[in-house]
């Protein structure tokens, strides 16, 4: 479970303030994933963390809450990581001891944003394979005669009986016309073809998942992975407007092993960051900038999602104990 021993080191006031915000989160995070969940399974997270930490730094409580969020999870792909490894060092750091992570490098040219995609998984859940690599697409496959804008970043993964590869992708963004739109369904389909050829090549389970920059649930960006065979639950807008499909999980779906038990888009709003608020981080932002708002009710919005995110996190829950199926097929 997440450490909670920095609070004694913030102060009375500032330690009050955080730990109201985490029982809140907790109750939240006991509703909707914890109480429903199975005894053997694993759950599978995905968050785009908004410049995590590029720029201004986050503040103490947002690292408390982020880790409270990713410890309901026994693994997390996580996507924007900045080039500065020290914010992701003190969230894994409060994750506890049984947490360890790994970091793809930093994508270079204007496309990649300088970004690198993380793992964090829970080693009393997860185990590693010792198998890492970044995406690379062969020659006949490449996007206009380039590769995908932000290498995809996979590894390998056993929990119980269940051997599974993530890749994590964070897709071109770009714009809204119709060139970007088929720029992005060209990547992720790219992605999908070589996924779905290496499940079948080595009869094991791949899952896709991050910031696919989706807008709808039945557009073409969706369809490149539905249309190659890949099973797609849908989780509904997971940005913070509603409107958008960003972001997603898909796993190749010809295996008994992908029994998919629940799924989620866990929103963080009601417990932390709330409107009521922002009077309490008018001060906090302003110091920050080093001159105040002009309008911090127009702003504290934007300046919130600088603290959790943009993006909400996504997570499935697969089942991992298939001993039941094995032993039935030495019964007659």
């Amino acid at each position: 479970m997440a450490f909670y021993h920095d609070l004694k080191g913030y102060g009375p006031e500032k330690a009050a303030w955080i730990a109201q915000r985490l029982l809140e989160l907790r109750a939240d995070l006991e509703l909707q994933i914890r109480v429903r969940r199975r005894s053997n399974s694993l759950i599978i997270g995905s968050w785009n963390i908004r410049a995590f930490d590029d720029g201004r730094p986050r503040m103490d409580e947002s690292f408390h809450y982020i880790a409270e969020i990713i410890d309901n999870f026994d693994i997390c792909a996580v996507q924007e990581v900045k080039s500065d490894l020290a914010p992701l060092r003190r969230l894994v750091k409060l994750l506890g001891p049984s947490w360890d992570f790994f970091v793809s490098d930093v994508t270079e040219g204007g496309p990649g944003n300088r970004e690198r995609m993380a793992f964090l998984y829970n080693r009393n859940r997860v185990r590693f394979r010792n198998l890492i690599g970044e995406l690379v697409l062969p020659q006949e496959a490449l996007i206009e005669g380039r590769q995908i804008a932000r290498s995809p970043f996979f590894a390998s993964f056993q929990a119980g009986w269940f051997r599974f590869t993530l890749c994590s992708a964070h897709i071109l963004y770009g714009g809204t016309g119709p060139r970007d739109h088929a720029l992005r369904a060209a990547e992720i389909a790219a992605i999908s073809d070589a996924l779905i050829k290496r499940s079948n090549a080595e009869d094991e389970v791949y899952v896709l998942l991050g910031d696919m920059n989706i807008e709808a649930a039945d557009d073409s960006i969706m369809q490149a992975m539905t249309d190659r065979g890949l099973h797609v639950p849908l989780f509904g807008p997971t940005n913070l407007g509603g409107t958008k499909h960003y972001d997603q999980i898909a796993f190749t779906k010809d295996h008994i092993k992908t029994r998919l038990l629940n799924k989620g888009c866990f929103d963080w709003r009601s417990a932390v960051y709330r409107p009521g608020d922002m009077d309490h981080y008018r001060p906090h932002a302003n110091a920050m900038r080093d001159a105040p708002y002009k309008d911090f009710s127009r702003s504290y919005k934007t300046w919130a999602t600088y603290e959790m995110s943009d993006h909400l996190p996504i997570w499935i829950e697969l089942e991992v104990d298939y001993s039941d199926d094995y032993l039935r097929r030495f019964v007659p």
